[in-house]
C-alpha cells in the first residue's frame, strides 16, 4: 500500500466501484465522458478548457492529468490552460471573499 495520497495506482482500486456499484459506476462514466463529446455546441477544445477549469476548482489531480492531456489533444495551448487555472483561481477567491460575509454574519449571531 502507498504511503501516499493520489498515486497513480489507486485507479485499479476505484475499479473495484464498478463491480460494486456497476449501475452508478455506468451512470458516471457517462457523465465523465460529457467534457470529450463532440456532440453539444460547444468545440472539444473549450470542452476541455472548463474541465481543466473545473477540476482546478475542485481540486481532483486526476481530472487534472486527464483534461490536460485530453485539452492538449484538442488543440488547447499551454498558454491557454495555464489562463484557465487562473481564471478558476480567480473565480475561487471570489467565492471564498463571497461566502466570507457569512462568515462575519454568522460571527455577529453568535452567541457569547
Amino acid at each position: 500500500m502507498s504511503s501516499h495520497y493520489y498515486d497513480p495506482t489507486d485507479a485499479k482500486a476505484r475499479m473495484e466501484m464498478a463491480e460494486l456499484a456497476p449501475s452508478d459506476f455506468k451512470a458516471w462514466m457517462g457523465l465523465n465522458m460529457i467534457p470529450s463529446s463532440d456532440k453539444g455546441a460547444i468545440p472539444v477544445k473549450v470542452r476541455e478548457l472548463i474541465a481543466i477549469a473545473v477540476a482546478h476548482a475542485t481540486g481532483c489531480p486526476y481530472c487534472i492529468e486527464a483534461h490536460v492531456k485530453k485539452g492538449k489533444a484538442a488543440g488547447v495551448t499551454k498558454q491557454e490552460a495555464a489562463e484557465a487555472v487562473l481564471i478558476s483561481a480567480a473565480l475561487c477567491a471570489g467565492a471564498a471573499a463571497a461566502h466570507g460575509g457569512l462568515a462575519m454574519k454568522f460571527w455577529d449571531a453568535a452567541e457569547g
